[in-house]
């Protein structure tokens, strides 16, 4: 285990009201929340970019994409950037455009699809039941402009057949670059947040590869991701994935999440890694 600890600040996420919760979306307030998180620790920030009416729903536009990374990189000219391409459906087109565009650092890679469902307390659907779909097809199409443009995957799964499938991608060719893996915990209608799972999806991930837990919930985020530390993995948060510190107090922004998070390694005794730390440690640069 590395005494490094790679941390990743989900600085916003897709569908939260910003008129509700502290989510930034103008290019100006992704920026300083940016900071923020970089000054309490986070080496790489994992972005949404939003249209730029309410904030309530995504953007893929380029130009727009681009003068937010722009901002960022003027308050913090070393964190990585990493870049959402979640889209329903197989018409990849925005997750392209952006990526060719902006040429992050490291794209999400959805990689396998997910029943995605929530029940309200009284049994009916929070929203209707729909289907992320990520097909092999779409996964394959999605790696080769990542590949063609530079751009390492961090592998987001969703349950334990998708990271059972990584090992099938690399070992077909489709995984060409160095890749990270995520455990997304805490997804209704996906593996749950149990910090007891992750012995065993660490053994069922491909050999070798850096990882790290993606935790969305309340207070029962943080067990696992102590527990994570614990193991040897990396870490994320941020508004994207919770809004409570691990003593129940609701988070005014994106800072306090990363500087408990901090915390959390160092009492396992393991520091922050520096945003040139963690490309050697994930992709030996």
């Amino acid at each position: 285990m590395s005494d490094k600890v790679v941390i990743t600040c989900a600085l916003n996420g897709v569908l939260t009201d910003p008129a509700r919760h502290p989510v930034p979306y103008t290019p100006e307030d992704m920026a300083t929340s940016t900071k923020d998180a970089y000054d309490a620790g986070a080496a790489i920030v994992h972005l949404h970019v939003r249209e730029q009416g309410a904030g309530r729903f995504p953007s893929w536009d380029p130009d727009l994409a681009q003068t937010m990374v722009d901002a960022i990189k003027e308050k913090c000219p070393d964190i990585l950037i990493n870049l959402t391409t979640g889209v329903v459906g197989p018409d990849i087109s925005g997750p392209k455009a952006v990526l060719e565009r902006v040429k992050p650092d490291i794209a999400a890679m959805n990689s396998g699809s997910l029943n995605y469902l929530k029940l309200r307390s009284n049994g009916d659907w929070a929203w209707p039941p729909m289907l992320f779909d990520n097909t092999v097809e779409k996964i394959n199409a999605m790696l080769k402009v990542m590949n063609e443009n530079d751009i390492n995957p961090e592998c987001e799964c969703f349950d334990t057949g998708i990271v059972r499938s990584l090992s099938m991608f690399r070992d077909n060719g489709m995984l060409e670059k160095p890749f990270t893996v995520s455990f997304v915990q805490g997804v209704a209608s996906g593996m749950p947040a149990r910090a007891d799972l992750l012995p065993i999806l660490i053994d069922e991930m491909p050999e070798g590869a850096p990882w790290q837990s993606i935790v969305i919930g309340r207070q029962e985020v943080w067990p696992v991701h102590r527990r994570t530390a614990e193991l040897g993995g990396n870490l994320r948060t941020g508004v994207e994935d919770t809004f409570y510190l691990p003593d129940g107090e609701k988070v005014t922004g994106n800072g306090p999440l990363i500087e408990a998070m901090a915390n959390t390694a160092r009492e396992v005794g393991r520091e922050p890694a520096t945003p040139a730390e963690a490309r050697e440690i994930l992709f030996g640069d």
